[in-house]
């Protein structure tokens, strides 16, 4: 039983991590240097980081509560 939720735990830990370094090779490709003025560097990259946690946490957790839910259907028969 404790056993299991350790293994949740890591699974949970590496589907995030995955994620949010696919992102930021995702979003390293997107010209968004551009966007920012030349004087704040710092400010855009924390953004971008911010942003690239953001998105990569949302879709590790739609990708976890999918497959949640899809283990979860055995229970509807």
């Amino acid at each position: 039983m404790l056993q299991d939720l350790g293994i949740e735990a890591l699974i949970n830990i590496v589907s995030h991590l995955f994620f949010i370094t696919v992102t930021w090779q995702v979003i390293r490709a997107v010209r968004l240097d551009e966007i920012f003025s030349k004087n704040r560097i710092l400010e855009a990259r924390i953004f971008i980081l911010f942003v690239t946690i953001m998105i990569g946490s949302a879709v590790s957790n739609f990708v976890i509560d999918l497959l949640t839910w899809s283990q979860r259907l055995l229970y509807l028969f």
